[in-house]
């Protein structure tokens, strides 16, 4: 019989985010919409008049942080609401409305940007002069002030700003596509017994000893992607057209430098992963040739890359022991930062478990109130690591949130997978320092190896997967089915190696990735791991000195740039040296698993 996922009401109110928080009610959020709604007005107010004086400058700039405070209120309760069921309609045309809403105040405030830039240096530092409180602002106004080959005329800008709803409608539909309508036939077990294929249950399945089932699962949901390819491919393609839309409206080279510009981030490092990667692709296809001979199998398919090699070792972690070790594993951290992480528990911060209709993955998100965070715990490993990973950001959030004023409060995306990867890391040297058992630390390991292999490698693919569509767009060649699984079987053959066969079947692994819908995201996870990696080590060998270096780039938010927040938390970005060695620590790990097997 397969597993029945609950309705949203039978999950116990102590395992659901404290989302009322930010709005009691419905109806108070949408007095809220309301109020949004008169400040587009207030800011046609400020036309023409930033030039004139420090004080209109400032005052605008002071109304900017207070609606942006009212919207993160606004988008977190709507988005949180709809992810608890995507099903329900209500909530969808409420974070539709909030969508709607930015797209009124981007063009309200379209005049903004270029009488920004048409403001001399020599003004602007009078202005800074005469008013000290706009000092506040000078790195946010000379972040504006350098994409000025970027920015267009006020026409320009309004016409761009009425895009923005359109331009969001390929991810929205993907994502009723995926979390909304698409259902899965059961997989069957090797006895004949039914398993329900979500997207929260499939890695689940896919961990099972039970290859019969693995292979079902596999076959299933890849076969009911196949059955939608050519719209999948139309729903990305539409994606891409519209990075590349904004790239050249924008006057830049490419999607990839418009998207990385944003987070002052030189494209340079994002080729600079991929190259790096491939120098070391020799480690994965070691990884590959291991997990073949340790499960003992004739061919290795890739329903078998996510069973653990080592078998008869229990992994259910209930969500009460996952709390507690994650906390455990924190201490290195000291004590101010595991009382943030218990005040998350105890003010529930998280919604923990699977719901019918509830948004699949996990993630977090960080308004002003407080953090939330979406998990959908499953007593694995893996999910322990999900609290670690999501709570990781949450802190983040809080940190930044507490110390930064609000203009620099959001820190960006390339810093964010830092912090999450760095509580992973912690927590895995935590069970391995802890663990006596050889079959058990072997278990542990191979856990580890799998965060090298889907982090850094496989994001690493995204990545270049990723490159590959947007620079094939940009050469107005088209991006079909076909053409997309055959670029991705080519990658999968490349990084896999010749002791993996790439079955058709995961051809169409592109449909179901929903970061491709978030531009240039996915490479971040590999060089956050790299960056996450390099810090836990320096945390866990010259404790104080490097945890305050740590707790002070988590306190930074986007006061300065990423580069240099991490280059002050102790790891340089700009050079090869933060992949390298945590390849370097992926060989070693490869060496200890090696001799853990042959024992």
């Amino acid at each position: 019989m397969s597993e029945r996922v609950p309705e949203r009401s039978e999950i116990p109110d102590e395992y659901k985010w404290s989302i009322n928080d930010i709005y009691a009610t419905d109806e108070l959020w949408e007095e809220d919409c309301k109020k949004a709604q008169t400040y587009a007005e207030k800011f046609r107010l400020f036309k023409g008049k930033l030039s004139e004086n420090a004080g209109n400058l400032l005052e605008y700039l002071r109304l900017s942080e207070e609606v942006s405070v009212l919207f993160d209120s606004l988008f977190c309760y709507a988005h949180c609401k709809r992810d608890e069921d995507t099903r329900i309609s209500k909530y969808q045309g409420m974070m539709n409305r909030v969508i709607g809403l930015s797209v009124d105040f981007e063009e309200a405030t379209a005049f903004a940007t270029p009488e920004l830039l048409s403001i001399s240096d020599e003004t602007l530092e009078k202005f800074y002069s005469e008013c000290p409180d706009l000092g506040l602002y000078r790195r946010y106004l000379d972040k504006i002030r350098v994409q000025r080959n970027h920015y267009l005329s006020e026409k320009e800008e309004k016409i761009i700003a009425l895009t923005g709803e359109m331009l969001q409608t390929p991810d929205t539909i993907y994502s009723m596509f995926n979390d909304a309508d698409l259902k899965f036939p059961d997989a069957v077990d090797k006895d004949g017994n039914s398993h329900q294929i979500t997207h929260e249950s499939y890695i689940s399945l896919m961990r099972s000893e039970d290859r019969t089932l693995r292979k079902s699962a596999f076959d299933n949901l890849y076969h009911t992607y196949e059955s939608f390819k050519n719209t999948t491919a139309a729903m990305l393609s539409s994606q891409i057209k519209t990075l590349a839309f904004n790239a050249k409206a924008r006057k830049y080279p490419s999607a990839l430098d418009a998207a990385l510009s944003a987070n002052e981030v030189d494209t340079a490092v994002y080729r600079q992963l991929i190259d790096t990667v491939h120098e070391n692709m020799d480690l994965m296809h070691r990884y590959v040739k291991i997990r073949k001979k340790a499960l003992n199998v004739s061919e290795l398919h890739p329903y078998d890359l996510y069973v653990p090699i080592v078998s008869g070792v229990d992994d259910k972690i209930d969500f009460e022991r996952a709390k507690a070790e994650v906390y455990e594993s924190l201490a290195p951290m000291g004590e101010d930062y595991r009382a943030i992480f218990r005040k998350g528990i105890e003010e529930r911060w998280i919604d923990v478990y699977e719901n019918a209709g509830k948004c699949s993955g996990g993630y977090s998100t960080g308004p002003k109130v407080h953090p939330f965070v979406l998990l959908n715990h499953k007593d694995t490993l893996n999910c322990e690591f999900t609290l670690a990973h999501e709570m990781g950001h949450a802190i983040h959030s809080y940190l930044s949130n507490e110390n930064q004023p609000t203009i620099y409060s959001n820190y960006v995306i390339f810093v964010a997978e830092v912090a999450s990867t760095c509580n992973e890391s912690l927590l895995m040297q935590y069970l391995l320092k802890g663990c006596t058992d050889k079959k058990r630390r072997a278990y542990l390991v191979n856990y580890f190896l799998e965060q090298f292999r889907t982090t850094l490698y496989r994001q690493t693919m995204f990545a270049e997967f990723e490159l590959m569509i947007n620079e094939k767009s940009e050469r107005g060649e088209s991006l079909t089915a076909d053409a997309l699984c055959e670029m991705y079987h080519k990658l999968n053959v490349e990084y896999y190696g010749k002791d993996l066969i790439v079955d058709n079947e995961l051809d169409m692994e592109w449909a179901r990735i929903p970061h491709f819908y978030c531009d240039f995201y996915v490479y971040q996870y590999a060089t956050g791991f790299s960056a996450a990696i390099a810090l836990s080590q320096k945390i866990l060998s010259e404790g104080e000195p490097a945890v305050r270096d740590y707790i002070r780039f988590l306190s930074s938010g986007c006061s300065k740039d990423p580069i240099t927040l991490l280059r002050e938390a102790g790891v340089d970005m700009i050079s090869k040296s933060a992949v390298e060695n945590a390849l370097k620590l992926f060989s070693e790990l490869l060496d200890d698993m090696e001799g853990l097997l042959d024992n």
